[in-house]
């Protein structure tokens, strides 16, 4: 069978912009995490939120370029140019070669509501703008980076909820162990723009802890009571193996296992039955043991329910604080869209560099948590194989499993 590795990273998230002020940010267990006072007088409930800074592309793009990319398009750009650059891939590469893309993306919300408020103030859909339909579209992403690029592989975008990213790269790594491709462009994207979560806010999903953002993101603990909205974008190089050494490109990690599941019930409470079958179809696939997983990067958003489940389901899997587990998502809060590519590359991160990011703001287990091994400390501790679980509203549940090579 053929084999999928990673040979390029780009990271654009409220940790940072570069690889690097990423890694040390997970090592330092530095929070991402701010507030917007001025989403209050936007009616919401919670002015939580992580800080993303929005690309300036005017010395890359043209500007009939930049009018085409939305605010998550600009972010998905930046990640996919250093991870090309870190490939070794250059325009040259591109235009010789069917490289494709599979980027997570499920909403364009600013894009649609900026264009339809337009056209509803001046009574003349031409006021939408002449870009205002490929920003607004949920393929946006692939649309875009699939022009500017030149790519002529496979092109689609991936919608799956808060596990598009995960979807986009174990779906990327079926194609290249099939065959059908040598080289795919797989990542995430989500929008940080007041937007794109006021529907999340209306139902209460997001933490009122606003007296200390860094503490509002606690996965796991007893005391969480929702989750902060993030945002950004990753990107990862799959590649096939011999190609990629035959092309003498610089070898990150190894692919190895590829789960997924539906819950098959109710549309926004999980259940752990889902994230059991993906976790045990990633371990399948991998042809690997469970006691050979030396971290677990979990899903757990800081929800009361969405944690509780799946904890339950990985005490199941795991046993008794067999490995250790962490949410990045305290120190980055949810990247949504993007959080199966971005936490990725968080662990990919680590794992070059000995290290377990801690998972803030831990401190009192409950019920489901009490049985896992929750470090709320960094540990500095040398691993080679991972596990990345994403979980989405709809029931739809991802688990990665990377190996160090």
């Amino acid at each position: 069978m053929r084999r999928v590795v990673i040979t390029g990273m780009g990271i654009y998230s409220c940790l940072g912009t570069n690889l690097d002020t990423v890694r040390d940010a997970l090592y330092n267990g530095v929070s991402g995490i701010t507030t917007d006072p001025s989403r209050r007088d936007q009616g919401f409930r919670s002015i939580l939120t992580a800080h993303v800074p929005e690309p300036d592309l005017k010395s890359v793009l043209d500007r009939h370029q930049r009018a085409f990319l939305p605010e998550e398009g600009k972010y998905a750009y930046c990640a996919t140019a250093d991870a090309l650059r870190q490939a070794g891939i250059d325009e040259d590469y591109l235009l010789k070669n069917d490289v494709g893309i599979l980027y997570g993306n499920d909403s364009s919300a600013e894009a649609v509501i900026r264009s339809t408020d337009r056209c509803r103030m001046m009574h003349d859909t031409t006021m939408c703008g002449a870009g205002a339909i490929f920003q607004s579209m949920n393929s946006t992403i692939t649309m875009n980076l699939g022009s500017l690029f030149k790519l002529r592989g496979i092109n689609m975008t991936i919608s799956a909820a808060c596990a598009s990213g995960s979807h986009a790269i174990g779906l990327g790594s079926v194609l290249i162990r099939e065959g059908m491709q040598d080289v795919i462009i797989c990542g995430g994207a989500q929008e940080t723009n007041i937007m794109a979560v006021a529907a999340f806010d209306g139902i209460s999903a997001f933490s009122m802890r606003e007296d200390d953002p860094t503490k509002a993101s606690r996965p796991f603990d007893k005391n969480r009571d929702g989750l902060v909205p993030s945002g950004g974008a990753a990107t990862v190089i799959l590649e096939e193996y011999e190609h990629a050494v035959k092309r003498g490109a610089t070898i990150i990690a190894e692919v190895i296992g590829y789960g997924f599941s539906g819950n098959g019930n109710h549309i926004a409470n999980p259940n752990f039955e889902g994230p059991v079958q993906s976790l045990e179809m990633a371990i399948r696939q991998a042809g690997i043991s469970r006691s050979e997983i030396d971290y677990v990067n979990a899903h757990a958003t800081s929800t009361p329910v969405g944690d509780a489940s799946e904890a339950k389901a990985l005490y199941k899997v795991f046993g008794e604080k067999t490995v250790p587990i962490t949410s990045t998502k305290s120190q980055t809060g949810h990247e949504m869209w993007m959080a199966g590519a971005s936490e990725t590359i968080y662990a990919i991160l680590m794992m070059q560099n000995g290290f377990i990011a801690p998972n803030l703001n831990f401190e009192t287990p409950d019920e489901d948590s009490q049985h896992l091994w929750i470090p709320n400390q960094r540990l500095d501790k040398p691993f080679d194989t991972f596990l990345n679980n994403s979980f989405g509203f709809g029931g739809t549940n991802s688990s990665l499993i990377i190996r160090a090579i």
